[in-house]
């Protein structure tokens, strides 16, 4: 099966959605190579860069069901490296 390394990004700016981005991450925890959550008390938000590697269909499902939660946002950026799972 064909896959590929992704990041995604993720700014939460709503701590009440936090429970269901866990749950998100945990349902596709099979492919998450890492995970690293920066706080930015200043602004009120969190950052979340989430590496992947994993089909394109799976990437997108998950970064557009990321997107949908209340006070998210998540953005994929893809590597040009093809790899084999």
């Amino acid at each position: 099966m064909d896959t590929r390394i992704a990041l995604i990004g993720i700014i939460v700016e709503r701590a009440d959605s936090v429970e269901r981005l866990n749950m998100l991450l945990h349902e596709y925890g099979d492919y998450i190579i890492g995970r690293m959550g920066i706080p930015y008390r200043k602004r009120e938000v969190n950052i979340i860069s989430v590496a992947i590697d994993a089909p394109q269909d799976v990437i997108n499902a998950l970064s557009g069901k990321i997107g949908k939660l209340d006070g998210i946002s998540a953005r994929a950026v893809y590597s040009n490296v093809g790899c084999e799972r």
